[in-house]
């Protein structure tokens, strides 16, 4: 099934709009469309590739868009990247396959699950391969404007946080994002794992209202960077979609702290002052069948003390945090991929996640603190 015209390929084209095609249909892979369709004057899916044609026409049929089950004509179509969303334990090696094609990847995260792949990915690096992994986290707009506020010091020499946010690599970039640690420092790392009843309210698929409880996983670390800096990693398996788990973080400094949307902090007469991160949203209601898309919250700008932080690159076009991020580097991939703009997220940082993933999780099976992990 063929829903890509040569006409709209040519008016594609003529529009300069950013080609990509997608490797994968499955939760992840979706995002990428809800992106394209939303910003159609900038994205243009050339198609999907699916294992099985019976795939391939069940995803042209239900969100029409061109689908494909060969690679050759895939490769034909030029794009500016390939979106790279299987299974975990396939994106390394599926990321090289597209790479080999000489084709920008952009992979979901993680990088690899293994320090020999790591290896392998940087080893194409060296050699002239483009791969961004979409560590979506440091462009969500909320994160960005606390970022810029750490950067011009309102709270001073950044020390310590408290993050729980996201798991694992998701955890780690932010970690290093709020504390300044670039992917080479040296750190030590120790973490447990806890397991509590909790109720049961919101999956990928479906919302549950019977009040099911079953156990759920938590992970508590503590990462001692060799600068002396300090973060406490929270992360708890039913955080990301549950009503009644909420995500926060504590960034401290010499000269205040930010706590989420709130901010404490010294004025120019070294007396305390409070002020909010004004945060301007707006209800979209979509209308998806699945209950974690029918409405969401669209971020219109965001401000402090009248300074604007953000506001959103394209206008407002009804996409949630995680696809505004997604769209940012989304763009920034495809101007990296035509030789107009540094890498969004570098594969040095992409492998320093995964690796202290690796490492964090050893940890908190065994149960107990290791030495030095050089990133």
């Amino acid at each position: 099934m063929r829903y890509m015209t040569e006409g709209l390929r040519e008016r594609c084209i003529l529009r300069s709009k950013y080609h990509f095609i997608i490797i994968g249909s499955g939760w992840r892979a979706l995002y990428y469309v809800r992106v394209a369709k939303a910003l159609p004057e900038i994205f243009c899916i050339d198609a999907m590739y699916c294992r099985t044609q019976e795939k391939a026409d069940l995803i042209a049929g239900q969100y029409q868009i061109h689908t494909t089950t060969s690679i050759e004509e895939c490769v034909a179509y030029k794009p500016d990247f390939a979106v790279v969303a299987v299974k975990k334990d396939a994106i390394c090696d599926v990321s090289m396959e597209w790479l080999d094609r000489g084709i920008t990847v952009l992979s979901e995260t993680p990088a690899a699950l293994d320090t020999d792949s790591l290896n392998k990915l940087y080893s194409y690096y060296k050699c002239g391969k483009k791969q961004v992994v979409a560590e979506q986290y440091r462009e969500y707009p909320n994160i960005k404007a606390s970022l810029k506020l750490i950067n011009e010091g309102i709270i001073g020499d950044v020390s310590c946080a408290n993050v729980s946010l996201a798991h694992e690599y998701h955890g780690i970039s932010l970690i290093r994002a709020f504390l300044g640690v670039n992917p080479g420092e040296k750190y030590t790392v120790s973490a447990k794992t806890y397991e509590f009843p909790t109720t049961q309210t919101l999956t990928r698929y479906d919302k549950f209202t019977d009040g099911r409880i079953a156990g759920k996983k938590r992970c508590v670390a503590t990462f001692e960077f060799e600068s002396g800096k300090v973060a406490w990693y929270d992360f708890d398996s039913e955080q990301y979609r549950s009503p009644i788990r909420k995500n926060t973080y504590k960034i401290q400094g010499t000269r205040g702290e930010i706590i989420d949307d709130k901010v404490y902090y010294l004025d120019e007469n070294n007396n305390g002052a409070e002020a909010d991160i004004d945060i301007k949203t707006r209800i979209v209601n979509r209308g998806d069948v699945n209950p974690n898309f029918a409405v969401i919250r669209e971020v219109e700008s965001i401000s402090f003390q009248g300074k604007v932080l953000y506001q959103p690159a394209h206008g407002l076009c009804g996409l949630s945090e995680d696809e505004t991020a997604i769209a940012a580097l989304m763009e920034k991939t495809a101007l990296y991929s035509r030789g107009m703009g540094p890498s969004p997220y570098s594969i040095e940082d992409a492998l320093a996640d995964a690796y202290a993933m690796i490492r964090l999780n050893a940890m908190a099976k065994a149960d107990k603190p290791v030495g030095k992990a050089d990133l």
